[in-house]
């Protein structure tokens, strides 16, 4: 990465000038609109007794949708945008090509979490638990025969009664088991059997380095999906396998640096990276403008610009570049997370003033599992440049991916489909937008960050069970 003393400063005009430099890279994605959706973000919820909402009225906002599609930006994900600006950026660094920085190359790795050694430690976990129900069912039937036989000598005649009742109890034990087993098989199916989708950055900078004639070293756990070691290395990179853990890989990717000479380039913790996600928001916001007032427009309540944009949130370096693109516009931030397994920590640190510096999540938004990163704290929260982070549950993130890939006919990645599904599911942001937009409603600006996602994948998310 180009030396933080050179950067340019965090801004919208350098939001601008990153689009200039990155532009004859990129695509500037598709903005789309869907009535339907945008009909049901409209619609209060039917039914919030089994929510976190219960005993509240259902919300009533007016919100009309316009989607970014940056799955279908070069390499399938909005990564490609700070990858690019942050080679573009290095290579204009003062000596680093005359000193031999272009044939060294750059570094990154894989932003793939510790996934398969938290699903051993948790099958482990239940496997333990199951262990001991058995042995407290085995203790528990040891007891009722004592009480039988005690019973049997004191009452003969009423032996065959309690024999009838006691088979009664036993099936209705083996329905409640059965029943248990299902709800336990459809929850590994939401969280924990979640095909690796993550790792967008380092096929960006895998993309980019081939681009700009510069060798690329990926360091990727040895588990990695077989798909994508294979874009990696269909980039022209050089994969370097590691363990499965973050701390494994960074000591590659160290070791890797010092025998290589190669500069480290991070995945969203760095103002060139965080400049270089911002321009989708420049685009989308420009997009947004001519639709509302071309003859055509989409929705007849529009108005001339969009009222407020939402991206999901993972390590932040898109919701910050965002934010910045967005700065002195008038147009509001907001930023989203999945909830699941405390995966809501930029949330958490909004709320109470400090930034979360770990988090451990299995959510199926796996791209968002990463704790929000210094330099986009600094604009997300100590600037005030997003206005407010919400989070939605497992269930409302695979609904909404679902709904994508019906009623757009798209496909996206489950961590894309967050910021749809707050719209759609959270009561607190829907309330809020009803008091503080009232009838006339919100233009709202959703980012679909991307869409590198499987057809197994979609599969199991959607309960395609195989015969």
């Amino acid at each position: 990465m180009a030396d933080l003393s050179t950067t340019a400063p965090l801004n919208r005009a350098s939001v601008q000038a990153a689009h200039a430099l990155i532009a004859p890279h990129i695509h500037c994605t598709p903005v789309v609109t869907s009535q339907t959706l945008t009909a049901l973000a409209s619609t209060p919820r039917a039914d919030l007794a089994s929510t976190r909402f219960a005993g509240r009225t259902p919300a009533k906002p007016t919100l009309r949708l316009w989607f970014k599609c940056e799955n279908l930006q070069r390499m399938g994900a909005f990564k490609a945008r700070g990858a690019f600006h942050a080679l573009s950026r290095l290579l204009q660094e003062p000596g680093w090509v005359e000193g031999g920085g272009k044939q060294r190359g750059v570094a990154t790795h894989s932003s793939e979490e510790e996934e398969e050694e938290e699903e051993e430690e948790e099958e482990e976990e239940e496997e333990e638990e199951e262990e001991e129900e058995e042995e407290e069912e085995e203790e528990e039937e040891e007891e009722e025969e004592e009480e039988e036989e005690e019973e049997e000598e004191e009452e003969e005649e009423e032996e065959e009664e309690e024999e009838e009742e006691e088979e009664e109890e036993e099936e209705e034990e083996e329905e409640e088991e059965e029943e248990e087993e299902e709800e336990e098989e459809e929850e590994e199916t939401t969280n924990t059997d979640t095909v690796k989708h993550a790792g967008n950055h380092a096929q960006a900078l895998a993309l980019a380095a081939k681009e700009h004639g510069i060798p690329a070293h990926i360091i990727m756990p040895s588990i990695s999906a077989p798909a994508k070691i294979a874009a990696a290395r269909g980039y022209g990179a050089h994969i370097v396998f590691s363990g499965s853990t973050s701390s494994e890989r960074q000591v590659v990717a160290d070791q890797v640096v010092a025998s290589t000479g190669a500069r480290f380039v991070p995945p969203y913790d760095h103002p060139d990276i965080i400049l270089g996600q911002g321009t989708l928001g420049l685009e989308l916001q420009a997009q947004a403008s001519e639709m509302m007032t071309s003859p055509n427009r989409p929705y007849a309540g529009s108005k001339t610009r969009l009222d407020a944009i939402m991206t999901p949130c993972g390590g932040g370096g898109m919701l910050s570049g965002v934010a910045l693109s967005c700065e002195a516009t008038g147009i509001r931030v907001f930023g989203a997370e999945p909830s699941f397994q405390g995966a809501d920590d930029a949330k958490r640190g909004f709320e109470s003033g400090a930034r979360i510096e770990a988090a451990s999540s299995l959510t199926v938004a796996d791209g968002l599992r990463t704790p929000l990163g210094a330099h986009p704290w600094d604009v997300v929260y100590t600037r005030g440049l997003v206005d407010g982070m919400y989070s939605v549950g497992e269930d409302e993130i695979v609904a909404a991916m679902r709904l994508v890939f019906e009623r757009m006919k798209m496909v996206v990645e489950p961590s894309a489909c967050v910021p749809l599904a707050v719209a759609l599911f959270d009561e607190d942001f829907r309330a809020m937008v009803e008091r503080e937009a009232g009838e006339e409603g919100w233009d709202l600006g959703i980012v679909l960050s991307g869409g590198n996602v499987g057809a197994d994948t979609l599969g199991k998310l959607f309960g395609v069970r195989e015969d």
